[in-house]
């Protein structure tokens, strides 16, 4: 049986008055690739949050390797989703990499050549070595959420949460950033991402999690194509397509298509 890397009681959280999640019970062995998917406003990123420290639960425990969040926090990396960053932000796609390694070198302190080797392999990892002294801002959004990915690497965590690390990015960039996390998930460490891509939950991911407030099934990640609990996750109508898969209708204003990965 494999050890859990973050367990979830009883875990209510949200905004003002809102709760984004309510009585989350949730086990994430060590070691696994698990994709939470769902309808917008369901909590993803919330659950995220809160799992990284960047939020603060109104009940319930979270247990991150063993201890309270917070107590390993360097050994966790944290991808937001790719609006909420400031790209005009003037700064290179190395120095981006290199604060992933600040918890290690301590602040105000100057990186070493060992610091420097482990960005420029992070870079190599995504295959962006070679714009590392590129800025941010002039990156394709591919790119951006490459070196965003590198920057994690470079922190060298045992757990990744990643807000929609394959939104809106071209199918050649979402299966090299897809090979990666594969990579680290054999190497043992924890892949936690939010996605929208259902056909990429299923293929790509091994376990994922249904979240819609609370938690609607954890299981395989065959469980995205299963009627029954889109259904239950999107609260809505199934609308078959000619290909065989299924558009979600959660409400009047979305769609979500199951194989068509569009939001």
């Amino acid at each position: 049986m494999k050890t859990a890397a973050v367990v979830l009681h009883g875990v209510t959280a949200g905004y003002g008055d809102r709760a984004a999640i309510q009585d989350v019970n949730l086990e994430i062995a060590a070691g696994s690739l698990t994709a939470i998917f769902g309808p917008n406003g369901g909590g993803k990123s919330t659950l995220l949050k809160c799992i990284a420290g960047l939020m603060q639960p109104w009940s319930g425990s979270i247990a991150v390797l063993g201890g309270p969040v917070g107590t390993f926090a360097q050994r966790v990396a944290y991808v937001p989703q790719a609006e909420q960053v400031d790209w005009s932000f003037p700064v290179s796609v190395d120095e981006v990499v290199m604060m992933g390694r600040t918890p290690m070198i301590g602040v105000g302190r100057s990186p070493q050549k060992s610091d420097r080797d482990r960005v420029a392999a992070a870079l190599d990892r995504v295959e962006m070595g070679h714009l590392s002294k590129r800025q941010i801002g002039e990156l394709s959004g591919g790119q951006r959420r490459r070196v965003f990915l590198a920057r994690a690497i470079a922190a060298d965590p045992e757990i990744y949460l990643l807000d929609e690390p394959v939104t809106g990015v071209d199918p050649v960039t979402q299966e090299k950033i897809m090979n990666v996390l594969d990579d680290e998930a054999a190497r043992g460490r924890t892949v936690i991402a939010t996605t929208h891509d259902l056909a990429c939950a299923a293929q790509r991911f091994h376990d994922v999690v249904a979240l819609a407030g609370r938690i609607v099934v954890h299981g395989k990640a065959q469980l995205v194509l299963d009627r029954e609990v889109l259904e239950k996750t999107y609260g809505g109508h199934l609308v078959p397509l000619a290909g065989g898969g299924v558009v979600l209708l959660d409400d009047p204003h979305h769609s979500h298509g199951a194989h068509e990965g569009h939001e």
